[in-house]
């Protein structure tokens, strides 16, 4: 019998015995401490043991990227990007379609039991096309959680860069922490759109938590401060500590037509001045 034949035959069969293999897959999930809600488990299951047949008769071929398989990957890709979501494992994602195994095997060395030949293929080709849909799953998985990752740390990067109005016309820009590329983007971007939403004149970039001040870091701080005077507001830098100030000349980074100051308050108060403000003690 071709191989073609022989899916077309496994997909007639389940069929057939749909009810019985659900029954006893859903038994499976259980025993293997499948987590999830039993509606939507259940839902999933018959929703997969449906289309299953379906994919394997209309193409009668056991590659999975072939379009007739693309219900198929469809709902494997919803099992697996909300199992992401979730916080599933890999492995507990790719269970959903590896404990299938067990009542298909089952019911084909059943239902095939006088025709050991074909009950070979038959099983080979079932066994082949499961472990390219478990395999499948978990690289859906492993995407969806990539994507959950890199969009909770450019949260992170915008809590973590936030732009304060000090005063009328003065935001202050404290930097905590290491200044890559991908972080400086965002502070670039944060402290423009401040700008244009407040009109502020004077940017105060406080770097007092930031451990070390390399080249990368000046040239990052350079190119903040120089978006910024074209959106018309100028930058002072605060938290110039003397270890910094050290490293900067040592690197030769050109810091004179930038306003420095040792502490955020020195940095405020020439902030006021030159927006014509004073703060003055009561009495």
């Amino acid at each position: 019998m071709s191989t073609n034949t022989t899916v077309l035959r496994v997909g007639t069969l389940i069929t057939q015995h749909e009810s019985d293999i659900l029954s006893t897959w859903i038994q499976e999930l259980s025993g293997k401490s499948f987590r999830g809600d039993d509606v939507t488990v259940q839902r999933h299951t018959r929703q997969f043991l449906i289309l299953l047949p379906v994919a394997l008769a209309t193409g009668g071929n056991e590659d999975i990227n072939l379009r007739h398989w693309d219900e198929v990957r469809n709902l494997l890709n919803e099992i697996s990007s909300q199992r992401a979501k979730q916080g599933s494992t890999p492995n507990e994602t790719a269970t959903f379609v590896f404990s299938l195994k067990q009542p298909l095997f089952t019911m084909l060395r059943r239902e095939l039991a006088d025709e050991p030949t074909v009950l070979a293929d038959a099983l080979w080709a079932i066994s082949s096309i499961l472990d390219q849909l478990g395999l499948y799953t978990v690289e859906v998985f492993q995407k969806s959680r990539d994507q959950i990752i890199v969009r909770q740390q450019h949260e992170l990067m915008e809590l973590s860069t936030p732009v304060v109005k000090l005063w009328q016309d003065i935001l202050a820009l404290p930097l905590i922490g290491t200044l890559d590329s991908a972080r400086s983007q965002v502070v670039m971007e944060s402290l423009l759109e401040k700008v244009v939403e407040t009109g502020a004149a004077i940017a105060i970039i406080d770097i007092t938590g930031v451990p070390t001040v390399d080249t990368l870091v000046a040239q990052h701080l350079m190119k903040t401060i120089a978006a910024a005077r074209l959106m018309g507001a100028d930058c002072i830098i605060s938290g110039i500590r003397p270890q910094i100030a050290q490293t900067i000349v040592h690197l030769g980074v050109n810091l004179e037509d930038v306003i420095t100051k040792a502490t955020l308050a020195d940095a405020f108060v020439v902030a006021l001045d030159r927006v014509g403000a004073t703060i003055s003690r009561k009495g």
